[in-house]
């Protein structure tokens, strides 16, 4: 009986590549007499409210795409398409989690770097791409030739550019990084680990030969200290041995502040001071104090700000040291005082964690996976985040208003979307 079932069109017939119809007779009967009016569709089942689940093994999926660059809440629009099942070495993946970073958003908007490719592959009606870099994703189907990845597996995407902010994908396994322990993790912890703790992670080891023999007694420096990366520069550095003076901007009272400089502390930070204080004449005096009077060099500087916050902090480098940018929050160049390069011989670089992920995928998965291991210990805990719970109904304006948010004032969390529908 197919009382309380209502079929709908979904898939465009071609040729001999059209599947065999269920062998319910009743089913059979409806198909042939629906058939015309379907104008040569399959069919799908929708029962209530629920997800659309194809009667052939399709699987429905909905993308945030967007097919030109703009504010997220003019341009990302919900995108419904069907997956077919996978075959060769292709796995279908259900989202889990995916974090909204302020350079997904910088993507959306057309002023970042890595540009997307424009397709038509999942059906839409102009060129699109779908938006997002980082999540978690678990297996549900795998293709015949599948060596790596099995049903139930959670994965990471490989490399920037795949497209995250959608409720299903179908990807070559070669594209994925499997976590091979997911026992005491969350998706919350696996969505949020390829990009902010990577970066910190390279940029402290890669850009500094720390003096271990010295462990306890050098120091970085960093701004943005209550950012993704800077969270977990705090915790890799507590873990390597390695002191962390942190700046932050001022909250809205001085108990806001109060209580951010503790919640850092928290984490492992050594020493925690405002923008306002880095920026002053006594900052000079602020450092050297914590320095045992100097005797303990400042050695890296990880910068995100630029502007006057990278040259205060540069200034309070010790001689040979290396400043790292990473980001540019105050949009404001990074200035160069001729004397720190010439009497200090800082050294000034750059880091974008997408091309060196793409250049050095086994390093990569490396340090995905040292990260997950403390992450398991209890020694890297999870950063700040606002859910955005997204189920089969949620309407795409409501989910492209979510990521505009992203990049405005003061936020109490990363925002996250975390999927909750069915395979």
């Amino acid at each position: 009986m197919l009382s309380g079932t209502v079929i709908r069109p979904a898939f465009n017939i071609s040729g001999s590549h059209a599947p065999t119809l269920l062998k319910s007779d009743a089913v059979a009967r409806l198909v042939s007499t629906r058939k015309r009016q379907w104008s040569g569709t399959y069919p799908q089942v929708l029962m209530g409210s629920r997800r659309l689940i194809s009667v052939y093994g399709y699987t429905q999926s909905k993308a945030l795409v967007y097919s030109r660059y703009g504010e997220p809440k003019d341009v990302l629009q919900l995108h419904k398409h069907s997956i077919s099942a996978p075959h060769g070495t292709q796995v279908n993946l259900r989202l889990l989690a995916a974090p909204l970073n302020p350079a997904d958003v910088n993507q959306i908007q057309g002023v970042y770097p890595s540009k997307p490719l424009f397709q038509t592959t999942l059906g839409t009606q102009k060129p699109s791409a779908v938006a997002g870099n980082e999540g978690a994703f678990e297996v549900i189907a795998t293709g015949s030739g599948a060596r790596n990845l099995s049903k139930g597996d959670w994965v990471v995407m490989k490399q920037t550019g795949q497209g995250t902010w959608r409720t299903h994908a179908q990807l070559d396994e070669s594209q994925l990084i499997k976590i091979e322990n997911t026992e005491g993790l969350t998706p919350l912890q696996i969505s949020t680990v390829s990009v902010n703790p990577v970066t910190a992670y390279r940029m402290i080891k890669d850009f500094c030969e720390w003096d271990w023999m010295r462990t306890g007694e050098e120091w970085l420096i960093q701004n943005g200290a209550n950012s993704g990366v800077g969270r977990a520069a705090i915790q890799i550095a507590r873990e390597w041995g390695i002191k962390t003076l942190n700046v932050v901007r001022e909250r809205g009272t001085p108990e806001e502040t109060d209580a951010l400089k503790k919640e850092l502390h928290t984490l492992g930070a050594t020493a925690v001071v405002t923008e306002a204080e880095l920026l002053s004449g006594g900052f000079k005096n602020i450092v050297h104090e914590l320095t045992n009077k100097g005797k303990e060099p400042i050695r890296l500087a990880l910068n995100c700000v630029g502007g006057k916050s990278a040259t205060a902090m540069a200034k309070a480098l010790s001689p040979g040291s290396h400043l790292v940018t990473y980001g540019a929050m105050s949009k404001q160049p990074v200035s160069l005082p001729s004397g720190l390069l010439i009497f200090k011989n800082l050294v000034f670089d750059g880091f974008w964690v997408s091309k060196w992920g793409d250049k050095n995928p086994q390093l990569k998965e490396n340090t995905i996976n040292d990260v997950l291991q403390l992450t398991r210990a209890g020694r890297f805990k999870d950063i700040p985040v606002e859910e955005i719970n997204w189920n089969w109904d949620t309407e795409g304006s409501e989910l492209a208003s979510s990521v505009q948010q992203t990049l405005t004032g003061y936020r109490s969390g990363k925002g996250l979307l975390r999927y909750e529908g069915q395979d």
